[in-house]
C-alpha cells in the first residue's frame, strides 16, 4: 500500500489550496478515505473522510465549511480543497486509508498513512 500525498506549499492567508493523494497497492475504490492534519506541537486532527463510492462525506465540526473531501476512483486519488486559509492551519497534511472499523475521527482507524504535504500560510 502506498499513499502519495501532494499540493502542499507556502500560501498567503486567503489563498485556496487543493491536496491530492494518489494511492496505489490496493482496490482503491473498496476503502474510505481520510485527511488528518498535524501542527508542531500538537495531536494529529481529524479533517474529513469519505466512503469508497465517494459518498456521505464527512467532517469534523471545526472544518465544516472551508474543507471539501473529494475522490476519483478512476484515478485512485482522493483530494482536499481547503478554502480561506489562515495561518492556523498551518501543518502537515495526510491521506490515510480506513481499515479498522474503529469511529472515522479515530486515527486508530487508520493503518497506511500517506507521508504528508507541507501547507504554511503566512499572514
Amino acid at each position: 500500500v502506498q499513499l502519495q500525498a501532494s499540493g502542499g506549499g507556502l500560501v498567503q492567508a486567503g489563498d485556496s489550496l487543493r491536496l491530492s493523494c494518489v494511492a496505489s497497492g490496493f482496490n482503491f475504490w473498496n476503502y474510505g478515505m481520510a485527511w488528518f492534519r498535524q501542527a508542531p506541537g500538537k495531536e494529529r486532527e481529524f479533517i474529513a473522510h469519505i466512503n469508497g463510492l465517494g459518498g456521505n462525506p464527512y467532517y469534523a465540526a471545526s472544518m465544516k465549511g472551508r474543507f471539501t473531501i473529494s475522490r476519483d476512483n478512476t484515478k485512485s486519488t482522493v483530494y482536499l480543497q481547503i478554502n480561506s486559509l489562515t495561518p492556523e492551519d498551518t501543518a502537515v497534511y495526510y491521506c490515510a486509508r480506513r481499515s479498522i472499523n474503529y469511529a472515522l475521527e479515530s486515527p486508530d482507524s487508520y493503518v497506511d498513512w500517506g507521508q504528508g504535504t507541507q501547507v504554511t500560510v503566512s499572514s
